[in-house]
């Protein structure tokens, strides 16, 4: 008999389970596409009601058309700068070292749900910068993309992937914001705010004329007065998301971290990664302020680990928040068991220096607060 090439399986009938799912995942995916797709429609009639009907069209003063048609040409092109790379901004998924081994793997598969796979997952973590567990005090792990999660990473449903630092599933740019994107995302709702307000208070006083009918009924009536409603509306939603979001940057928080304050190794702590303002600012835009407003990368860090308060005392945290062994309001924060990542360490210049001993005692105390604790699987 002659050897040879193993046949690849032939492809699944046109009636097959596996050929429909495969259609099935190409409708959702060109689904996703539709809130762009309206976003992205929305944008470009207002460019021509703007730019041709209100500016070109209607605007009489010279002075006045140059001077909004220069800077709504700056709003519109850091509104579609920054809207771009969020979108197409690849989210950032967990580094190798975060990813089990086969051999863990196969360990993990043997042993019986309990402490003898939280042993092997204890193994796996012990050179990792995790501080955070689930709500049982487990250490965090995903079973679909067989890895130990890295502080404030969640498993995203409809990117199924394990996404670092993940804010949310954003329908309207069809992607994941965390912390590849997510300072992108900050910019993208100041400018589109910025766009809207602009576009709402430049057309203002023709909308009125249009009204009271102090200007003739032309084909730049519909547009000039749909556009200043448009304007308006998006205005009033686009100012209490991107305040939210602001508050959110103030106090170093994921909108998933507010529905489900993260859990440390002796206590629940709502403001956990919080380093004051300054430094919570700087988490996100980066030290170089020069970058700030433009949409380019600058944020510090791997997103694979980050600073707590455990390392930092948070100044505007006023009180201990209680949780999970909760200590007494005059303990000392220790400095963590696992060393932070270079890119990160530098946030805590600042920081008193902490004694080997204490820092020892800590540990061992880690240790014996965390006894025996079922796997606990989060999304």
């Amino acid at each position: 008999m002659r050897c040879g090439k193993m046949a690849a399986p032939p492809p699944p009938a046109a009636g097959a389970p596996g050929a429909w799912g495969g259609v099935r995942r190409r409708c959702q995916r060109l689904l996703y596409w539709v809130p762009v797709l309206f976003i992205s429609s929305i944008l470009c009639w207002s460019y021509y009601a703007y730019v041709t009907q209100l500016c070109l069209l209607t605007m009489t003063n010279i002075g006045e058309k140059v001077v909004c048609l220069v800077a709504y040409h700056i709003f519109f092109m850091l509104f579609v700068w920054s809207y771009w790379k969020t979108i197409f901004t690849l989210p950032m998924n967990p580094s190798k070292e975060f990813h089990l081994s086969y051999s863990d793997k196969e360990s993990l598969e043997r042993e019986p749900r309990g402490e003898s796979q939280q042993e092997v997952l204890r193994r796996a973590a012990k050179d990792l910068p995790i501080y955070t567990r689930t709500m049982s005090g487990a250490i965090r792990y995903c079973d679909r993309c067989h890895l130990v999660k890295p502080d404030r990473c969640h498993h995203c449903s409809v990117c199924d992937k394990c996404i670092l630092k993940m804010d949310h599933h954003c329908p309207w740019v069809n992607n994941c914001v965390g912390f590849s994107n997510y300072k992108f995302f900050l910019l993208f709702l100041a400018y589109s705010l910025l766009y809207c307000l602009f576009i709402a208070a430049t057309d203002l006083q023709y909308f009125i004329k249009f009204w009271t009918n102090g200007l003739p009924d032309t084909q730049a009536k519909f547009h000039i007065m749909f556009l200043f409603f448009a304007a308006a509306m998006f205005s009033v939603s686009l100012s209490s998301l991107f305040g939210y979001h602001c508050w959110l940057v103030s106090k170093n928080k994921s909108t998933l971290e507010v529905f489900r304050a993260p859990i440390f190794r002796h206590r629940t702590d709502k403001n956990g990664f919080s380093l004051g303002f300054s430094k919570n600012l700087r988490q996100v835009f980066g030290d170089e302020k020069k970058y700030w407003l433009l949409p380019v990368f600058s944020s510090l860090g791997d997103g694979c680990s980050f600073p707590t308060c455990l390392v930092n005392q948070d100044p505007e945290q006023a009180s201990t928040p209680g949780g999970l062994n909760s200590t007494s309001k005059n303990e000392n924060h220790l400095f963590p068991a696992k060393p932070l990542r270079e890119s990160q360490s530098h946030l805590l210049t600042d920081t008193p220096s902490w004694s080997e001993t204490s820092a020892k005692a800590e540990k061992g105390k880690v240790g014996m607060s965390n006894p025996a604790l079922t796997m606990e699987n989060e999304t």
